[in-house]
């Protein structure tokens, strides 16, 4: 099984939780538990070891174009100092990964990759690598992330790194360090709060870790991890995005930019897709009979199956079972309108929501 660099600090929480997650020994909860976490993120702010998730640097002369050409969104006009949300696809239009590009320099950009996608995700980089021009780095097995997420997640770490709150959403730092050691700090996250990403070398991660730990800073699991993300419908690989989900049917076509002046990997049958009328949509719905509706579970409308579910919880904030689920367009359906979830064998009755759950107000110190 694998071990996070910040791994060692976890003896500081005996009755925590660990899971097998895809070959990691990762926590589902500490101390406080899931509800706990995940209220201090969106009351207060917690942090998560989020060490599993891979990266890489791909730099030279042509990186950018390389990248462009790589993913869905425009990458030839990203400024240097900000980071960029894309998805990569296969031919077919469905999803290889989802990304975060953050742009260094013009020609030096740190991939952030999902953590079961790894392996899978630098192949393909390294199958599309042009001949000159452009380098790849594997910095997953060297590097910690710690995201420190919730409304007073610029509180805590402006205490580290004073510029914090003049970094605008999606801007990164990269420059100033914190505690004396090199860092890439990103005002980004996955919790839907305002809040920070921290990369730093392995062999620095307790340290960053034990730091926010002093501060007071919840330390959070996979549990809220997941419920929080949830709440602000962002996707999950193998469940709102896969390799049988094109980014058009999960919504995410504001991260698809078909104008684009280059092509990329994908682009043709995505707008193939987008010409014949995207077939499948991704739908919130809220539970009207008790239960929690989980993935793959069918979505049906009358005697007929339209989709499936692609998450499902409780939502602590909302106190209400709630989920997405991937529905045929052609039905028509509205706000309001019903469904029925099969949970156990048994359909339960819901109702069609507009999403996100969870979408927090803008705060003074947000750019």
């Amino acid at each position: 099984m694998h071990t996070t660099p910040v791994y060692e600090a976890y003896k500081d929480y005996p009755h925590m939780k660990l899971i097998d997650f895809g070959g990691w020994d990762l926590p589902v909860n500490f101390e406080a538990g899931i509800i706990a976490e995940h209220n201090a993120v969106r009351n207060n702010a917690g942090m998560f070891d989020v060490s599993h998730m891979g990266e890489c640097l791909v730099e030279g002369p042509g990186a950018r174009a390389f990248l462009d050409g790589l993913v869905t969104n425009d990458v030839s006009i990203q400024p240097v100092g900000r980071a960029l949300y894309a998805v990569m696809c296969y031919e077919n239009g469905t999803c290889v990964d989802d990304l975060i590009l953050y742009c260094l320099r013009d020609d030096l950009f740190f991939v952030v990759m999902n953590a079961s996608n790894v392996e899978k995700d630098l192949a393909w980089i390294m199958a599309h690598k042009p001949q000159e021009g452009v380098k790849i780095t594997d910095l997953s097995g060297v590097t910690a992330q710690i995201a420190i997420q919730g409304p007073k997640a610029v509180e805590y770490v402006s205490k580290l790194l004073p510029v914090a709150g003049d970094l605008g959403f999606f801007g990164i730092d990269y420059k100033s360090g914190m505690l004396g050691k090199k860092c890439i700090v990103g005002r980004t996250g996955y919790t839907g709060e305002d809040g920070f990403e921290i990369y730093c070398a392995a062999e620095d991660g307790v340290l960053f870790w034990n730091e926010f730990a002093k501060m007071g800073v919840q330390p959070c699991g996979l549990g809220a991890r997941d419920t929080l993300r949830l709440e602000a419908k962002l996707p999950l690989y193998g469940h709102e995005i896969s390799d049988s989900i094109t980014p058009l049917e999960a919504n995410l076509g504001v991260f698809v930019k078909l104008d684009k002046a280059s092509d990329f990997i994908g682009k043709a049958a995505l707008e193939k897709q987008q010409e014949e009328g995207v077939p499948r949509s991704l739908r919130g719905f809220e539970m009207v009979d008790g239960g929690v509706a989980r993935n793959g579970y069918p979505v049906m409308l009358g005697d007929r199956e339209i989709g499936y579910v692609t998450s499902g919880c409780k939502s602590p904030t909302l106190d209400k079972f709630v989920g997405l689920a991937l529905m045929e367009r052609k039905t028509g359906l509205k706000f309001g309108d019903s469904i029925e979830i099969v949970i156990h064998n048994k359909p339960k009755k819901a109702v069609l929501v507009k999403t996100p759950f969870y979408k927090r107000g803008k705060r003074n110190d947000e750019k």
